[in-house]
């Protein structure tokens, strides 16, 4: 099976990790492909995490991971790994190291970039942080953000890769869906024009604040672009 994968996939080697912060590191990836590849800002990776590892199973050898950046002149992608949740993605970039050889497969989803708006506003936490970065990088400069991007520790916030910080950084626990919509309800009447909300992260979240904004603020479903990445209930969420 495991042959299988790696034909299925794409082949890639670590030129460079960089640890980014108390919990996250950088990994930058070179692979042929990545030259021609038709890349969108929101796209994501599925990589091999558990290859040759017999006491994986078969369904945790693969995760997927947003692409931070893109570098076609160089073939290489960077993507943002946190390792706060001690899962089998969070041990691999523990252990892995230049040189190696990895596996990966382009995944498009629909949590892409989309200019359409006037205002947007971004809220995730640090397991969406590089996705909402390389969507805000994409927007044109005429364009409002706002935004709220949380983590239990302020330790854990990287800047993006221009070292920039362009996001409002806030310190609280997983599933703060009541004081996330506490400060939304001082932020949202802030912002101008036909208005877009990207909400990423904690599945329950991501419930909850679609429901505040579809019935307690009225904002049509194409106003509204949601991405969960992860529950702590369910094992290998993406």
């Amino acid at each position: 099976m495991e042959t299988i994968i790696k034909k299925v996939l794409e082949k890639g080697i670590i030129i460079e990790k960089t640890k980014l912060s108390g919990s996250v590191y950088k990994i930058r990836i070179q692979s042929d492909g990545i030259a021609d590849y038709d890349f969108v800002p929101g796209h994501f990776l599925r990589l091999g995490v558990g290859i040759d590892q017999d006491e994986i199973s078969l369904k945790d050898k693969v995760r997927s991971y947003s692409v931070w950046d893109i570098n076609k002149e160089n073939s290489t992608i960077d993507i943002a790994i946190a390792t706060h949740s001690q899962g089998i993605g969070a041990k691999w970039v523990e252990t892995c190291k230049p040189n190696d050889t990895v596996y990966f497969k382009w995944k498009k989803g629909k949590f892409l970039v989309d200019d359409s708006a006037d205002s947007y506003l971004m809220i995730g936490d640090l397991s969406t942080l590089s996705h909402l970065y390389i969507i805000n990088r994409n927007l044109p400069d005429n364009k409002q953000v706002k935004s709220l991007i949380y983590s239990k520790d302020s330790n854990d916030f990287f800047t993006d890769v221009d070292g920039l910080k362009p996001f409002d950084f806030h310190v609280m626990s997983e599933n703060s869906s009541t004081e996330i919509i506490q400060k939304l309800n001082s932020i949202i009447p802030e912002m101008k024009g036909d208005t877009m909300v990207y909400i990423a992260g904690d599945s329950r979240v991501c419930i909850a604040l679609t429901n505040y904004f579809r019935k307690e603020l009225n904002w049509s479903a194409k106003q509204i672009k949601t991405k969960p990445f992860w529950n702590p209930d369910k094992k290998g969420l993406e």
